[in-house]
């Protein structure tokens, strides 16, 4: 029997009481601070750009065969490519606090999306949680957020009371037009407090405010800037011109299909900008890049989430499994590689590592800076865990969930469902379910599942009644 104890899950999952001795990585003056303490010593630069449903195959340097993403390509053989990188949660919300806490995202009172009406809201971002930006800031970093911030609506969950120095962007969840920004008539574009009505296509609207951003920034200051489209988001609305680029390209294509690649080749083009900014300001050398996506694919538009199951708000591959890429000139290896399995929450404890901050409190992501530096680094012994909690019919406020233990995986695939269990190394696009031919491996795995959905039971992942 397999039983998961409090000191054995700190080992494998909690990772993370960063402490003892940093490596001594060669970026320039590395300090090992703890929050609280502004040593002014400078770290790397962080750009952090987060897209939305973007599919694991809907990348021409990830299979892609109809769309074209050159820069996006271009970042990818600059730096190193992840082929096993998880988001911590198939659909937007979970993901995006998994990024900036560190955590599962239950463990931050984000099981679901947080949305405009609070009977079909599913999340409350914890005031006690840490961000990354106010993690950063006492080392010296000034912080940004461009784009889509999705993690509450009011105070104190607004992008300004959670560290960033500066929001200038939309803090719902999906719009419902890229070129009006509403959501359900409601406008929730900011610059920081401030309510804006900027006019254009909001792709090119988050990248024109970050190459402003970067413009503005000093070489020997560091930056945190992360960099969230909606794109390519629902609903699929690209600029007509680009939209017809494909079409001449490729006569053949369905409507549907063509408008999803314009609207990623356009996100490339803005990718681009951003990254030509970088260089042109001469940020680039000094900065990590980290490009992925919140979760997997939306079939429903016609996401490609190449050989992967199924897709978007789902436990399988194609629901959770997104590209990853991280650059950063002279430390990273241009052209590299790396199998190892990651997650969303990974890249937190990664970039304060980088920066030289030891964290003082636990969380659940684990660094991964040595397999980036191209140094052996052993994979970590620990589960990983995914959820999501969600309203409508079919869900009605329950949960599926997914334990991952090595090449073992077992999920729920609806709320109150039969487990389904498949060993992705045997069986990766997962075509077999083993449960009924495996019962001693499903009650090994279900038992540590349901003592981590105990653990998330103590989190409340609703606002304070007043």
């Amino acid at each position: 029997m397999h039983k998961i104890s409090r000191k054995r899950f700190v080992n494998f999952s909690a990772g993370a009481l960063i402490g003892g001795i940093l490596p001594s990585w060669p970026w320039p003056q590395a300090v090992h601070a703890a929050p609280g303490k502004n040593t002014h010593v400078k770290g790397p630069n962080f750009l952090v750009i987060l897209t939305d449903d973007l599919g694991y195959g809907d990348l021409s340097c990830y299979g892609a065969p109809d769309l074209q993403t050159p820069n996006i390509d271009r970042l990818v053989a600059e730096g190193m490519r992840f082929d096993n990188f998880y988001a911590n949660c198939p659909v937007c919300s979970p993901t995006r606090a998994s990024l900036l806490t560190g955590r599962y995202p239950d463990m931050v009172g984000v099981p679901g999306v947080i949305r405009t009406h609070p009977n079909n809201s599913w999340g409350y971002l914890s005031p006690e949680c840490k961000l990354l930006p106010s993690l950063l800031k006492p080392v010296g970093y000034t912080t940004a957020i461009v784009g889509k911030w999705h993690l509450g609506l009011v105070a104190p969950n607004l992008p300004n009371e959670r560290g960033f120095d500066l929001f200038h962007g939309f803090l719902g969840d999906m719009m419902d037009d890229y070129y009006t920004h509403l959501r359900h008539g409601q406008n929730y574009m900011r610059r920081n407090q401030e309510v804006i009505t900027p006019s254009g296509h909001a792709t090119e609207l988050f990248t024109e405010w970050a190459c402003d951003y970067l413009r503005k920034q000093k070489i020997g200051q560091p930056f945190f800037l992360y960099l969230a489209y909606n794109a390519p988001h629902n609903p699929i609305q690209p600029p007509e011109e680009w939209l017809e680029r494909v079409r001449k390209r490729h006569p053949d294509i369905g409507e549907k299909r063509a408008k999803l690649c314009a609207l990623i080749e356009h996100l490339d083009d803005g990718v681009g900008r951003v990254l030509a900014t970088l260089k042109e300001t001469g940020l680039e050398k000094d900065t990590l890049v980290v490009f992925t996506s919140d979760n997997g694919g939306d079939l429903g538009p016609g996401a490609n989430n190449g050989p992967w199951r199924a897709g978007k708000g789902t436990m399988y591959e194609g629901g959770l499994r997104v590209p990853m890429a991280a650059r950063w000139p002279g430390r990273i290896k241009p052209g590299s590689r790396s199998m190892r399995v990651a997650l969303t929450m990974d890249l937190m404890p990664t970039l304060l590592e980088a920066a030289g901050v030891r964290l003082t409190h636990e969380i659940d992501g684990r660094s991964i800076l040595q397999t980036l530096m191209g140094e052996k680094q052993p994979a970590p012994e620990r589960d990983l865990f995914f959820g999501r909690r969600e309203g409508g019919k079919g869900f009605e406020g329950g949960t599926i969930e997914c334990i991952r233990r090595g090449d073992w995986k077992l999920l729920r695939s609806r709320p109150g469902g039969p487990l389904e269990l498949y060993n992705l190394k045997s069986d990766p696009l997962e075509k077999t379910d083993l449960a009924k031919s495996e019962p001693e491996k499903v009650r090994e795995l279900s038992e540590s599942l349901n003592a981590q959905l105990e653990r998330y039971k103590a989190i409340p992942w609703q606002p304070p009644k007043p």
